[in-house]
């Protein structure tokens, strides 16, 4: 999930910040590969408590 969710979202800021640049991919590349590391070790991080706290929601409903 982190992979597909940073290349979007990287893709989407990138062109926020830059707009359509010559090389626009490459600055692209550049931060969806700093992104996706942080967001793997946050989602495993963050994983477990994120369960636990979507399984409380469940049972109170």
């Amino acid at each position: 999930m982190s992979f597909v969710l940073t290349f979007f979202m990287s893709a989407w800021v990138t062109f926020i910040n830059m707009g359509l640049v010559e090389n626009y991919t490459s600055y692209w590349m550049s931060a969806w590969f700093l992104a996706w590391p942080a967001a793997g070790v946050i989602s495993f991080i963050s994983a477990p408590r994120i369960h636990c706290l979507a399984h409380e929601i469940c049972e109170k409903l």
